[in-house]
């Protein structure tokens, strides 16, 4: 099956980014300090999941104005959300799905699972939403989004950080 990677752009968008070269990049990783079965695990969506009644959508009108922004900013996500609580902003995704269950984007739901289970040690009270299209430098993202998370991560005792791209 052929994939569309640029279905959910607008029509007037979609030559400028088919004529974009790739970007390879290395992977990034670092070995756990704990045992994943001692582990506190956060979780990351890029769908640009938000909480409706206390946080603001991410911004797409300023993306529709300007087509290689996207907003760096960063929605936390408690592990307690429940689904009439979330919506999602975002323009290059179809995310009709994420309104019917948003744990096909951010995966609380498995986790809590697998925290049970005792797979993992145990699950973060807040995960994070991004809207993931973001232009190559980054630099809103690397300036404030990134170290603030990693902050909020470290002093909450987090271990991995797991990434649901959407």
């Amino acid at each position: 099956m052929a994939v569309d990677s640029f279905k959910y752009l607008p029509r007037s968008f979609r030559a400028g980014f088919e004529g974009m070269a790739v970007q390879e990049e290395t992977t990034v990783w670092s070995p756990l300090a704990v045992p994943i079965e001692q582990a506190t695990v956060a979780l990351l969506t890029s769908a640009g999941l938000y909480l409706k009644e206390s946080q603001p959508p991410f911004d797409v009108e300023r993306e529709r104005q300007e087509p290689t922004w996207g907003d760096p900013t960063y929605r936390v996500i408690p592990r307690t959300v429940r689904q009439e609580e979330v919506s999602a902003e975002h323009l290059h995704l179809n995310t009709r799905d994420f309104h019917i269950d948003f744990n096909v984007a951010l995966p609380i739901r498995a986790f809590g699972q697998l925290e049970a289970d005792g797979a993992i040690g145990g699950l973060a009270d807040e995960h994070y939403g991004f809207m993931g299209f973001q232009d190559h430098a980054l630099e809103g993202w690397r300036e404030h989004a990134a170290p603030e998370v990693a902050r909020r991560l470290k002093d909450a005792g987090v271990h991995a950080l797991v990434l649901a791209p959407a």
